[in-house]
């Protein structure tokens, strides 16, 4: 009777020697992220109105959001996100309406002091004035036509050999 339970045990270990291995060393490999996990939040800036719909969506309010209004537009200053309450739910992602925040695959957010926790993912100054927008060219299929600005006129009284010179074919006066 001894026997049995010691050879049961042996199998057991030799079957477990040869299949594939669980553990990974975590700081020196990475474990596979799934493509839609909810890691650190990420912000594009650029696609970003400000329209606070993120701040409203969150639970746990741990998002705060500063914006000022240049013109008509608003320009997102200070955007913070409180890590030490956020359940990593993805409503305020759903809720932004131009996509521009997203979760990244960064899992690890330890932090060695208090004060560190709130992640600050925007500061920045607003412009000082408004920025314009370069007008789409009209399309082929609508019947408006964009006039072509006139060019400014520019004086051609340059001589030849001047240019000549500034396009380094021939040497100044002053190199011969």
């Amino acid at each position: 009777m001894f026997g049995k339970g010691l050879v049961k045990g042996l199998v057991i270990t030799w079957k477990e020697f040869w299949t594939p291995k669980v553990t990974i060393q975590y700081p020196e490999e990475q474990p596979p992220v799934p493509e839609r996990f909810h890691g650190r939040l990420s912000i594009e800036v650029d696609k970003c109105i400000a329209c606070g719909m993120c701040v409203n969506a969150c639970p746990n309010k741990v998002i705060e959001l500063k914006k000022q209004k240049v013109g008509k537009k608003q320009f997102l200053t200070d955007y913070v996100q409180n890590v030490q309450y956020c359940l990593f739910c993805g409503l305020c992602v759903e809720a932004c309406p131009k996509d521009a925040l997203h979760f990244t695959a960064i899992f690890n957010m330890n932090q060695y002091f208090y004060d560190n926790l709130p992640v600050v993912l925007v500061q920045r100054e607003a412009p000082a004035e408004p920025v314009e927008k370069e007008e789409p060219a009209a399309k082929a299929g609508s019947g408006d036509k964009v006039k072509p600005k006139p060019k400014a006129k520019v004086d051609k009284s340059v001589p030849a050999a001047a240019s000549e010179v500034a396009a380094g074919k021939a040497p100044d006066k002053e190199g011969q």
